[in-house]
């Protein structure tokens, strides 16, 4: 049974607590960014697995089987398919999901666990690349690897030195360095990530263009002689905030926000029958190009302290994109 804490501890104390475990963690990964240049082992790793016609299986068990499951989710998302083998499973069948075009990352701190000394000799029967990811570079593990990840840590950052917490922290990011040298080698861009990533936030800002949205608006627009009435009725029928002015050949003249109109009322302008669209106008607005991506266009409001754009296509007025458009798509 867990005992209960003689005395809980001072708001102080825990964040010493706190910012030790992370110097402690953070000093890890500094040891770990000398030990990647100390040996080829990282770059031939990389080197091989961008040969791979098959699959990067990435296994471990206990608490480096937790690591290995986001090495693999990222990877996956980055680029380099990959899959998560449970050490201890594979021990029980899941073996048959490595096939001879694959390549097996295996995690250890210790490189001498009960199951990886099991698993490794099966490995080598089916003559398939192994990288070790380990903090013990003379471990069974390392000996036995083509390839050697080197993750060193002197210690763990719990005051016992038995949770895994400075070896985790140390195997993941390890795992990062090897996904993203993958990425970089693979010209992986932002497009190829939306395609991978399409839900959410984040995949909008990266797939999500302004005809898209600009698509499901009116078109506000009037030409430069257009009185003042016809003016308002477009804003205001419309509501976008605005119209866009057009030449007689159709080309984009301007722009009249409701901003203007309040502008031009407070002038204290006396015959309104005369006002005409060109007279009070904004020559050359801010526009955004149709297949712009909407997070650019949100970005050009924010810079310019606006609510609306002029969409072009092929430099003709092609609509209006709005800062509602942006908060209804979450992109705000």
């Amino acid at each position: 049974m867990i005992s209960a804490p003689a005395a809980a501890l001072a708001p102080p104390d825990l964040l010493r607590i706190a910012r030790q475990v992370l110097h402690e963690e953070a000093a890890a990964l500094y040891g770990v960014a000398d030990a990647v240049g100390a040996t080829p082992d990282f770059a031939r790793c990389v080197a091989a697995i961008l040969g791979l016609t098959g699959r990067v299986a990435v296994t471990g068990v206990g608490k480096s089987a937790h690591i290995a499951g986001k090495i693999v989710a990222t990877l996956n998302g980055t680029g380099t398919p990959a899959l998560f083998m449970h050490a201890a499973d594979a021990l029980h069948g899941d073996l048959g999901m490595i096939q001879a075009q694959d390549f097996v990352l295996a995690i250890s701190k210790s490189g001498d666990t009960a199951e990886i000394k099991v698993l490794v000799p099966l490995l080598r029967r089916r003559g398939v690349p192994l990288a070790a990811l380990v903090s013990n570079a003379d471990s069974y593990l390392a000996q036995q690897a083509d390839y050697v990840l080197h993750a060193p840590v002197a210690r763990e950052a719990c005051p016992n030195n038995l949770a895994p917490t400075t070896s985790t922290t140390a195997a993941l990011a390890l795992g990062d360095a090897l996904a993203v040298c993958l990425l970089e080698a693979r010209h992986f861009s932002a497009q190829d990530f939306a395609r991978l990533h399409p839900g959410g936030t984040l995949g909008k800002q990266l797939y999500l263009t302004v005809g898209d949205l600009s698509r499901q608006n009116q078109r506000p627009h009037v030409g430069l002689d257009a009185p003042l009435k016809e003016v308002l009725l477009e804003i205001s029928g419309k509501r976008l905030g605005a119209t866009a002015v057009l030449n007689a050949a159709g080309a984009l003249a301007g722009i009249i926000t409701d901003g203007d109109l309040r502008r031009m009322l407070g002038g204290h302008l006396t015959d309104l029958e005369t006002v005409r669209a060109r007279d009070i106008l904004t020559p050359a607005p801010a526009t955004v190009g149709i297949d712009d991506f909407a997070a650019e266009a949100l970005a050009r409001m924010q810079a310019r302290n606006i609510t609306q754009l002029v969409v072009l296509e092929n430099e003709r007025f092609a609509g209006f994109i709005h800062l509602h458009d942006l908060l209804r798509e979450g992109l705000v």
